[in-house]
């Protein structure tokens, strides 16, 4: 069962989307437009009324300040999210051990141990047995067996072959890796139409197959999908503590933004979630 939830808030003077996460016990505002400090106000009370301990806001550059004054903490930021508008990650947290982090100083080291790689968007081809495709509706059962073996806990339901579907009919790409008939690596690109972005996510490898690279080979295939789409605006929310997939998207020429303190409940347990952002329309013959 999917445990989180969107809703719309209109008012006379406001509107708002917001995101109920039950699992991450956190409430995120993913859009709004109105008057700022009473969507704030509103903001906080469905954040009382849920019990969340988080309450993450996408804002804009023009509120910056007024957020900071409401008492939000700036954690991080991706370039160009609406519509060529940048769009930046402020917090409040509503509890005192959902602000503290005890990883960060680990967290930061592999930031900074990244960042001396070598960066590289070339990709080498795996072996002859692994066979890269688009997936469609009838991988869906095999996609959530991918899902299930790689993550205890995930933000989304993608042990439900169901949800996959649902996802794809709403127009999210997944590309995979078979070997031997399994599915053995996969990812996708959640695209959202009306601010032309999309989120590089559910990335996902069996541990016997990491050797070969093919991760860098899906989210470069993606990349290819958006741009003959018209979206330029790329970004991905990797787990902090992951060395392999920080590098990968810092080796295909992602820039890190910023860390989310304590935000979603993923593998086993709450982690800080680092931001990573391309844009593609920098980037030579990308669709060629």
């Amino acid at each position: 069962m999917h445990l989180g939830k969107t809703i719309s808030v209109k008012e006379d003077y406001y509107n708002m989307k917001v995101y109920l996460d039950k699992q991450s016990r956190r409430v995120r505002v993913e859009d709004y437009l109105g008057n700022l400090f009473s969507i704030l106000e509103r903001a906080e009370k469905i954040a009382e009324d849920e019990k969340a301990e988080k309450l993450l806001f996408c804002g804009r550059k023009e509120h910056f300040s007024e957020l900071l004054e409401s008492g939000y903490i700036f954690e991080a930021r991706i370039d160009g999210y609406f519509l060529g508008s940048d769009c930046y990650f402020f917090s409040k947290f509503l509890s005192n051990e959902r602000k503290v982090s005890s990883h960060w100083i680990e967290e930061d080291g592999i930031i900074k141990s990244i960042y001396h790689l070598s960066k590289s968007a070339q990709t080498i081809s795996p072996p002859k047995a692994y066979v890269m495709k688009k997936m469609g509706e009838g991988d869906a059962v095999s996609l959530s067996e991918l899902y299930k073996s790689v993550f205890q806990i995930y933000p989304t339901p993608l042990n439900d072959p169901a949800y996959i579907i649902d996802t794809m009919r709403k127009g999210t790409i997944y590309y995979g890796f078979l070997c031997n008939g399994q599915v053995v690596s996969a990812a996708s690109a959640e695209l959202n139409a009306m601010y032309k972005n999309a989120e590089m996510t559910d990335c996902a490898t069996l541990k016997e197959h990491r050797k070969h690279g093919l991760m860098k080979i899906l989210l470069a295939r993606l990349e290819q999908e958006l741009v003959e789409n018209g979206i330029f605006c790329a970004y991905s929310i990797a787990r902090a503590l992951s060395f392999g997939m920080n590098s990968v998207l810092y080796q295909l020429g992602y820039v890190y933004r910023g860390r989310l303190v304590n935000n979603v409940y993923i593998y086993d347990k709450i982690e800080n979630m680092n931001i990573w952002v391309k844009n593609l329309a920098d980037v030579p013959n990308i669709g060629q």
